[in-house]
């Protein structure tokens, strides 16, 4: 995959393995980038290619379908071609059609044949010529089918989301899934304050811009490798998007508390936690993975964090020694991502309606479990980064009916006067990209009479 020689052929490779080996598009960019000789410019334009083909792929391959017969078998090579092609002739305008053409002819020669050379070269061309004449399904007629196309999200979801949120919610979200999302980072106030941050990031040569509903947050753009710089390397800022951020403030941790996180890799919100403490008190952070784990810990080391024990633990299971003993839990529970589309569009294509039974079971296993470690007037916070009413308030009131010991708290006075929220009160929040500008996520607190 390294010896890519351009950034179209590197597009279709990473492409190649998300969709036919079942890799992370972003672990699967980041190997393709870290090993290759591309200039800044091009890993740019890969990323572009690869992100923009997986969030349209259902359109592409909608858009292909009038001109590559039912039949035809295409290898796996041409395919991608033949998708990158399209997505590039439909959405960069800065690229000549014809620069693409030749292009994927190019590529078409060094994985296939003669015959494939022309057959690329003439489905682009034609896609070229009659872009503006394409047809899609109607809209009032076959509303499903119309959605599903045009924002290239599976039927699936589409029915899901419009039986929960109506036609109209659901087109605003389906279009800002697709949409490139900031890049936040979240300020270490352990070792820095935001004045002296910006003045560091603009000597880096890194462009901001404040965040939405969080003091501490920071949208950058101008560097494509932000692990490299020396303002990441010295632990002054960690990655995380606004909505995550937000559960670390409803949380609302005091120096000296003793916090449980049931599920915490890779340790974005303990982390958080940490620096809200002052780093005074003791985070056990816990995940099923050793490797998980000493992500957290190198997280914690570069950012000067020193009240964080990292602890290889199944949140299914319970942990007697704990019941009762923490002053807050933290469960960011494992969920179906379908609130960070448009930031891991390949999810798109991993999940499938099956999921949903088996992560609701998990989740109330897990929240039944780390309930018990919450000592009494404690705090329990439940979040997913999921929109999904079964994955969020129904696994929380499904919660309550058993365990009347607890209740949702009034969050009124945590949460972002700028946020727009008519649940706060009653002890929760459900973010959406298309109303927030952020991560889908819910968050719940839950108090312990």
């Amino acid at each position: 995959m390294n010896k890519a020689i351009n950034a179209r052929e590197a597009a279709i490779l990473v492409i190649n393995k998300v969709l036919r080996e079942k890799a992370y598009s972003n672990i699967a960019l980041k190997q393709m980038l870290e090993h290759s000789s591309l200039s800044r410019v091009d890993k740019a334009l890969v990323t572009e290619i690869v992100n923009g083909t997986l969030k349209n792929l259902i359109k592409i391959d909608y858009i292909s379908s009038q001109f590559v017969k039912a039949n035809t078998k295409l290898d796996k090579h041409i395919e991608d071609i033949i998708r990158t092609g399209i997505y590039q002739i439909m959405y960069l305008d800065r690229i000549p059609d014809s620069a693409v053409c030749n292009e994927g002819a190019h590529l078409a020669r060094k994985y296939s044949n003669e015959g494939a050379v022309r057959f690329v070269n003439g489905v682009l061309r034609n896609v070229s010529r009659n872009k503006e004449n394409i047809t899609y399904p109607n809209k009032e007629k076959q509303p499903v089918l119309y959605l599903s196309v045009v924002y290239s999200h599976p039927e699936w979801i589409v029915e899901k989301w419009l039986k929960e949120f109506g036609f109209q919610f659901t087109e605003k979200l389906l279009h800002a899934n697709n949409q490139v999302p900031s890049f936040t980072i979240r300020l270490n106030r352990l070792k820095t304050n935001k004045e002296d941050l910006i003045r560091i990031l603009e000597q880096e040569g890194i462009e901001y811009s404040e965040g939405i509903y969080n003091k501490e947050a920071l949208y950058i753009k101008g560097t494509s490798a932000i692990e490299n710089k020396a303002s990441f390397q010295q632990g002054l800022y960690q990655i995380q998007d606004e909505s995550s951020m937000l559960a670390g403030h409803i949380l609302d941790p005091k120096p000296g508390d003793f916090i449980v996180d049931v599920c915490s890799a890779p340790g974005g919100k303990a982390t958080h936690a940490a620096e809200l403490m002052d780093n005074k008190g003791k985070i056990i952070a816990r995940d099923v993975h050793q490797h998980k784990l000493e992500l957290i810990q190198q997280s914690c080391k570069r950012l000067g964090i020193g009240i964080v024990e990292t602890e290889l633990f199944n949140a299914k299971e319970l942990d007697r020694k704990l019941i009762g003993k923490a002053d807050k839990v933290i469960l960011d529970a494992p969920c179906s991502g379908l609130g960070v589309l448009r930031r891991k569009p390949d999810l798109k294509w991993k999940k499938t309606p099956d999921n949903f039974d088996e992560l609701t079971k998990l989740q109330q296993q897990i929240i039944s479990k780390a309930a018990e470690y919450v000592k009494s007037g404690g705090i329990l916070l439940y979040s997913t980064c999921t929109i999904n009413k079964s994955e969020n308030i129904n696994v929380i009131e499904a919660f309550l009916k058993n365990r009347e010991d607890f209740y949702l708290e009034d969050i009124s006075r945590l949460v972002p006067e700028t946020l727009e929220s008519s649940t706060k009160d009653k002890g929760y929040v459900e973010i959406f990209p298309n109303i927030h500008g952020i991560d889908g996520f819910f968050i719940a607190r839950l108090r312990r009479r």
